[in-house]
């Protein structure tokens, strides 16, 4: 027996006590693993410094080093998005519709928990409690599998969650984090057919792709995040400027960060000066189409096909000056990774065309793209940002972790 197996085995013999556990049962543990977050921040932020350090030494960008990193604030912000699960409804049976039929039989439609979910992340430790928390509430267990930038972190918050639940009265199995940080680890997990129902990519678009050409257990694809804001040619620009700034610069390392940036022919000479001087608050590299460079100067770098579909994740950005909306809208689909896209405008016309015609989880008019997110879409903590279409789209919070069953009373009828 293999060890993904083994966790496999644990995490369904685990399984039946949390899908049946009680609302106050499962707040009890959420409460009991956000107070451990808090009493043991200091052994947290010491293994975290031993991600950090190797970090550095391997040359890890200062970006990621941000996505990385663990803080008394940070650990603060994980046991609040953990209480705030508590304050919400269990969404495990809610009835979401009911008939009778003519011979009848009364069926009723429920919510259920998934089972046992596994997921795959990158880098971010945060993950590992966010992950755990919706997944306890929502009655599921869960095999977290991180990166091996952050396993140390993630070993550390995984024994203390462990040992939370079962102070609460729950299966430690209902929470395993893997330790084997292997790629042949990787893709055990991603074939463990009878174990997992359903597998979650979280991070870059060479990982998601990784699971979703590989994977024999269902996948929801989420995280990768070819963002773009488009600036219309009626926009504000001093909107325009706070909005692009915000969506590129206020933490580039996410996946709702945009990366590449859209402008008008008729405004970009207007607004191209504008937008480059608040880069280079944040030493923004810039590619840009001919036009782009025309405007802005040769510190702009020639932007190619590979920059306009990068996602960089870092301080640097592709601009391109197109002639229409509708060059606009022809070049998100072909860039775009359906993760959210913006229009900064002041027509009505342009924002309901956009919005209609873009294809992607989030479509936002004359707002950032950094709202793409479980908190603030009022979900609280989220599993990731799904860009599929089937199941669940966008930020996924508690009712996108279920399923649903038919309950169905008779008195006898038979077929």
């Amino acid at each position: 027996m293999g060890y993904t197996e083994e966790l496999g085995i644990k995490a369904r013999a685990a399984e039946t006590a949390i899908a049946a556990a009680s609302s106050e049962l499962k707040n009890k543990a959420l409460a009991a693993i956000a107070q451990a977050l808090i009493s043991e921040q200091s052994a947290i932020i010491s293994e975290n410094a031993k991600d950090l350090a190797a970090a550095k030494e391997n040359g890890m960008s200062e970006s990621m080093q941000d996505r990385l990193r663990l803080d008394e604030k940070r650990i603060a912000g994980m046991a609040d998005g953990v209480r705030e699960l508590i304050a919400m409804t269990d969404p495990i049976g809610q009835v979401t519709d009911g008939f009778t039929r003519p011979n009848g039989l009364r069926i009723i439609k429920v919510r259920a928990p998934l089972g046992v979910i596994g997921i795959i992340f990158e880098s971010r430790p945060n993950v590992t409690v966010d992950a755990a928390a919706l997944c306890l509430k929502a009655g599921n267990a869960v095999i977290l599998k991180g990166g091996k930038e952050a396993i140390n972190s993630n070993k550390c918050l995984g024994a203390i969650m462990r040992a939370a639940v079962e102070r609460a009265g729950l299966p430690a199995d209902i929470i395993q984090v893997v330790e084997n940080t292997s790629r042949e680890t990787t893709t055990e997990l991603m074939k463990l057919s009878g174990y997992i129902d359903v597998l979650i990519p979280r991070g870059s678009a060479r990982l998601i792709q990784a699971v979703v050409n590989n994977a024999t257990v269902p996948v929801i694809e989420t995280g990768a995040g070819n963002c773009h804001v488009y600036v219309d040619a009626s926009a504000d620009i001093a909107m325009a400027a706070d909005i692009t700034d915000n969506a590129k610069t206020q933490r580039p390392s996410v996946c709702n960060a945009i990366e590449s940036l859209l402008v008008h022919k008729d405004i970009a000479e207007g607004f191209l000066p504008v937008i480059a001087e608040r880069f280079k608050a944040h030493d923004v590299k810039i590619y840009g189409c001919d036009r782009t460079r025309a405007i802005l100067g040769e510190s702009v770098l020639p932007a190619t096909e590979t920059e306009y579909a990068t996602e960089f994740n870092d301080y640097v950005i592709a601009v391109k000056v197109v002639d229409s909306i509708d060059e606009a809208i022809a070049h998100i689909r072909k860039y775009s990774t359906r993760h959210s896209e913006c229009i900064v405008t002041r027509s009505l016309e342009s924002a309901e065309k956009f919005q209609k015609e873009v294809d992607a989880a989030a479509v936002y008019v004359n707002a950032s793209t950094r709202f793409t997110d479980g908190g603030e879409f009022g979900f609280g903590a989220e599993i990731g940002i799904s860009t599929q279409k089937l199941h669940a789209r966008g930020p996924m919070g508690l009712t996108e972790l279920t399923t649903f069953k038919y309950l169905i009373n008779g008195c006898g009828q038979i077929r």
